[in-house]
């Protein structure tokens, strides 16, 4: 079934994007949330037309975040943990942290655009996240987990 995004949905596409998902996903859960619609012929020229109108704003947000993106890839944040004596973490950091973290190095990152490449770090040392800055691009942060 032919769908329209209305929103952002991971896995399956972006906003205004047209995609093709099976029935009963379509049916039960995006529609229903509003997060879709069905893709009619009117609703395709409709949305055909708010990209074009989009298209000049695009360019100019995607210069913004390579702009970002280039200062992310230079980050590097420290996150504070109570470890033992072994460097294991009392714990585990997550996206919430690194996101705090990020932020107060003066940059505007929310926690649902991080992705670890574990979902929780439970030992000391030093990782990377990839970080979704605009729709297809990502930058890398290198964060280190350190003992407090």
């Amino acid at each position: 079934m032919d769908i329209i995004l209305r929103e952002d949905c991971k896995n399956v596409g972006n906003k205004n994007d047209i995609v093709s998902v099976k029935t009963g996903f379509a049916r039960n859960y995006l529609i229903p949330r509003g997060l879709a619609i069905v893709a009619t012929e009117s609703a395709r020229k409709v949305v055909g037309e708010v990209i074009r109108q989009q298209s000049h704003k695009a360019v100019k947000a995607m210069e913004v975040a390579q702009v970002l993106v280039d200062k992310l890839n230079k980050l590097t944040v420290k996150i504070g943990a109570k470890a033992g004596e072994t460097g294991k973490i009392f714990g585990s950091v997550n996206s919430i942290q690194l996101a705090e973290a990020i932020q107060a190095a003066g940059h505007d990152v929310e926690r649902k655009q991080i992705t670890l490449s574990d979902d929780a770090i439970k030992e000391l040392g030093s990782y990377e996240a990839k970080v979704k800055v605009y729709k297809d691009i990502f930058a890398t942060v290198k964060f280190d987990v350190v003992a407090d």
